[in-house]
């Protein structure tokens, strides 16, 4: 199959390893949709025709899915994308604020990605870390508490690419890495 999408050779043989695992093409489609889109940003209408054709589908029911998932796209988000959950428990304790701060410190939408590509906010539903909200994903790194003056002063650390240096905030993630560690 050609390859209009310019995808690596190692995408390429993901896709063609993964589609003969599922009794039926079509039960491969978030599968393929996940690997274009980890080399992409994103799945644009080309992309959905591209996969479609590989699973001998219509584009509509590869549309219907990036449209359907809160973690597929049509439009690459931002080198650092940040997520706020917006789920009641996360409401309460002030994810609307922590929202707004990063609106104005980062100077990005909720929902759009930041003139130079750098930043995009999205206000989400449930991020499963309802105990210790407001929850912030930044990429793929999970932030607990992130509320009032803390969220201006992760946005500020943020800003100054010095959020993975910070003592005051820790990833879910690295704590479980650091804990393995010990």
């Amino acid at each position: 199959m050609s390859n209009p999408l310019n995808l690596s050779e190692n995408t390429l043989s993901k896709i063609d390893e993964v589609v003969p695992k599922y009794p039926e093409k079509r039960s491969a489609a978030l599968m393929v949709i996940h690997l274009v889109q980890d080399e992409l940003g994103a799945v644009n209408d080309f992309a959905c025709e591209w996969i479609a054709n590989r699973l001998d589908l219509q584009p509509i029911n590869i549309k219907e899915l990036v449209t359907f998932y809160p973690m597929l796209r049509e439009k690459p988000w931002g080198r650092k994308h940040v997520r706020v959950c917006r789920t009641l428990p996360c409401a309460l304790r002030g994810s609307y604020a922590t929202c707004k701060s990063f609106e104005k410190k980062l100077g990005v939408k909720e929902g759009h990605v930041r003139e130079d590509g750098e930043y995009s906010l999205e206000f989400m539903e449930c991020l499963a870390d309802c105990g210790q909200g407001p929850v912030v994903i930044v990429d793929e790194k999970t932030y607990e508490n992130v509320d009032g003056d803390r969220a201006e002063k992760f946005a500020d650390l943020l800003l100054d690419g010095k959020l993975d240096e910070s003592d005051e905030f820790q990833s879910y993630e690295d704590a479980l890495l650091k804990k393995t560690e010990e």
